[in-house]
């Protein structure tokens, strides 16, 4: 079932404490959860991080307006994104923020190193920047309303010239669209890689990393008046986390990263200037960045000025934690825009986690309960021909001690960062195993077979059990729920071990049912 053990390392952003998390910062470190615990079920060794980002002119403000000290700022707002870790249900193990002594002395090291190769060179920026995304952009990037300038972000701009450091990026054009033709799966989706290509090869200038203007951030080394530009700042997270500069820590065979997990927002600084600070500095480049999409709610843009931003805490208060995590992977492709629908949610709870894949549990445990004593009946000693097709379509193993192909195909499509697709194929299994439940009848063959009652519920035993295995990265506190009441011993949850079948005998416990529906569909 599983590969030669291997070190994995998944990277959510270090999120932005200008304010409190929303559902976007919610949807990507689910993802990034959902594939490290993937990993972690195949045997591979883990290491997922994420964390805060807290320097920068845009934090200091937002301090500022709140008659704060930016260090008291940051240490609140930081415990937000800690609490909306833990409330996700997150397996993260690091969560790395860059007021850290260990960042700052990282962000130096990257600093001195990329100096002493000739890539930094001090001189003075005159341009348009936007304090809300922390950039400069061009003046072929600028549009005007109103008599206000705005990047293609929307973000008001302004023009600043102050002394600056640069950072070499012209220079290392031809060597980028080189990479990318190397590395095709680098930049995910397709479209974000062709927008980056596209980008690239309009020309890059030298990039300004260093500001005077404000205070908040980490110093330059050797020259104090500057404080680093954030994006240098930020991304040097991803190794400061793998202990660099010290190159022989024990957690740098994580490194390079597997996935940085971002939004379409930031991809231009993990995709033109992370990997172009690398290769000036000498290190490996990550193996892959995927850009998702954002959400809508019910149609509308998400707007503080408008009111509707998701709170996701509030969504887990309502509708419980795994059905969020669910319905955010399932709903949309990852890597497009999607659509919060209240009625989308609602009617995935229902239809297919408490009807689909609760009520398939509780009726085939209740029927091991009352017609099998409780008790888990034997292995079928051969398959029936009426068992064939639902045994291949629920991903039983083709030959003793082969893989299951569900929990490859599965894993397949995690890889790729398909997770809507993985959960279509699990639940299209699951209906698969409702068909065979109304076609068998074990409750009907309780009268009339008793032999062949006891081998279907056996099958249907051990197709969920596949399936709440499969499911353990999207929803672990249901699915361990589930593998309790298939007593499936703790030790034998990792996808390896579907390919031996539970003994006979194990005592199955009263089940209890996994979702509860929701009643009021109401907008």
């Amino acid at each position: 079932m599983t590969s030669e053990r291997r070190s994995i390392y998944l990277t959510t952003p270090i999120y932005y404490v200008n304010d409190k998390p929303h559902i976007g910062h919610a949807y990507t470190s689910l993802a990034a959860d959902v594939l490290a615990r993937w990993h972690r079920l195949s045997g591979h060794d883990v290491h997922f991080l994420t964390g805060t980002d807290e320097h920068g002119q845009k934090v200091e403000k937002a301090a500022e307006a709140k008659g704060m000290d930016p260090q008291a700022f940051t240490d609140t707002v930081s415990e937000a994104f800690r609490e909306l870790a833990l409330r996700m249900n997150y397996s993260n193990d690091d969560f790395i923020r860059t007021t850290e002594e260990r960042h700052k002395l990282a962000c130096a090291a990257l600093w001195k190193r990329l100096e002493e190769r000739g890539e930094i060179y001090l001189g003075h920026y005159e341009g348009w920047y936007a304090v809300r995304d922390e950039a400069f952009y061009g003046p072929d990037e600028i549009t005007e309303r109103d008599g206000q300038k705005f990047a293609p972000t929307g973000a008001p701009v302004e023009w600043v010239r102050e002394p600056s450091y640069f950072f070499r990026l012209s220079q290392w054009q031809e060597k980028l669209l080189a990479f990318y033709d190397a590395n095709p799966d680098f930049i995910a989706p397709q479209t974000r890689r062709n927008e980056v290509i596209s980008f690239v090869k309009g020309g890059l200038t030298d990039l300004s990393i260093s500001r005077t203007s404000f205070k908040w951030g980490v110093k330059v080394p050797g020259d104090e008046a500057h404080v680093m530009y954030v994006w240098l700042d930020a991304l040097t997270n991803y190794i400061t986390a793998l202990g660099y500069p010290s190159e022989y820590e024990a957690l740098w065979r994580f490194w390079p990263a597997d996935v940085h997990f971002v939004g379409k927002d930031i991809l231009r600084f993990h995709a033109i200037y992370w990997p172009a600070f690398l290769m000036a500095a000498g290190l490996p480049t990550p193996r892959r960045v995927f850009a998702h999409g954002w959400w809508t709610n019910e149609g509308q843009k998400i707007s503080k000025s408008v009111g509707n931003v998701i709170d996701p805490l509030a969504l887990i208060d309502e509708f419980g934690l795994d059905p969020v995590r669910f319905f955010l992977l399932r709903e949309v492709p990852f890597g497009q825009d999607g659509d919060f629908q209240r009625k989308a949610l609602v009617g995935r709870l229902n239809g297919e986690l408490a009807d689909a894949l609760g009520n398939l549990a509780n009726r085939t445990l209740s029927l091991i309960q009352r017609n099998c004593e409780g008790v888990l009946p034997a292995p079928a000693a051969v398959a029936a021909e009426a068992d064939i097709a639902f045994l291949a379509a629920t991903g039983h193993a083709d030959a003793p001690g082969s893989p299951a192909w569900l929990a490859a195909k599965v894993g397949a499509l995690l890889n790729e960062q398909k997770f809507d697709a993985a959960l279509t194929l699990v639940f299209a299994s699951i209906r698969e195993a409702n068909g065979y439940i109304t076609r068998e009848q074990p409750w009907a063959l309780k009268k009339t077979d008793l032999a062949r009652m006891r081998d279907v519920l056996r099958h249907l035993h051990d197709a969920l059990r596949v399936f709440a295995t499969l499911l353990q990265p999207f929803m672990p506190q249901t699915m361990e729920k589930l593998l309790d009441q298939l007593a499936v011993p703790a030790g034998a949850r990792q996808l390896a071990a579907l390919a031996t079948p539970l003994p006979e005998g194990a005592a199955l416990p009263p089940p209890s049912p996994l979702f509860q529906k929701i009643q009021d569909v109401a907008a």
